[in-house]
């Protein structure tokens, strides 16, 4: 699977354009771009279009990992790009990733119950941190769009449906 139009969008909203390197206080790493951190050197400028390659480069190992994991798992393109933001934002993101317990609720079936790791994902150094707070609980809600929004829709409209003919009785 690759990262949908949706998803890159989702994550440079989250990282911001920043065409000059600063240092990230969090991360503790020179940053540039759309959250692209290696090789960055201090006073580093680049063009919006070098910012758009080094996302896709930084995203493209993130994406055949996943595809490569979630193979027989049946993940949705939400799903994916919810696990790719997440990927993408934290420290070492494949390998953790691999080892967390969202994984293996999401490995086991348990959709939900990995949906509802990703909040846990919100601290640095300790630390909650507010914006990582907010990414994981929007991360959250977009692996959980996928099916459950739909089935919810779908819900409805057979309950306005019922309703309708009931009232043409």
């Amino acid at each position: 699977m690759k990262i949908s139009k949706q998803g890159l969008d989702f994550i440079k909203s989250f990282e911001g354009l920043r065409l000059k390197a600063y240092w990230d206080k969090d991360g503790k790493v020179w940053t540039i771009g759309w959250g692209h951190t290696r090789g960055v050197k201090k006073g580093q400028v680049i063009t919006k279009e070098q910012a758009e390659q080094f996302i896709l480069d930084d995203l493209a190992p993130i994406e055949k990992h996943l595809s490569a994991d979630l193979a027989n798992d049946n993940v949705t393109q939400h799903e994916f790009d919810a696990l790719c933001s997440f990927c993408f934002n934290i420290k070492d993101g494949i390998r953790q990733y691999m080892k967390s317990t969202l994984r293996r609720k999401l490995k086991a079936g348990d959709k939900l119950g990995a949906a509802n790791e990703f909040p846990r994902w919100c601290h640095a150094d300790g630390v909650v941190m507010n914006g990582l707070k907010r990414r994981r609980n929007a991360e959250r809600a977009m692996f959980l769009q996928s099916g459950f929004v739909d089935l919810a829709v779908i819900m409805v409209i057979f309950m306005v449906m019922g309703f309708v003919m009931l009232v043409n009785l």
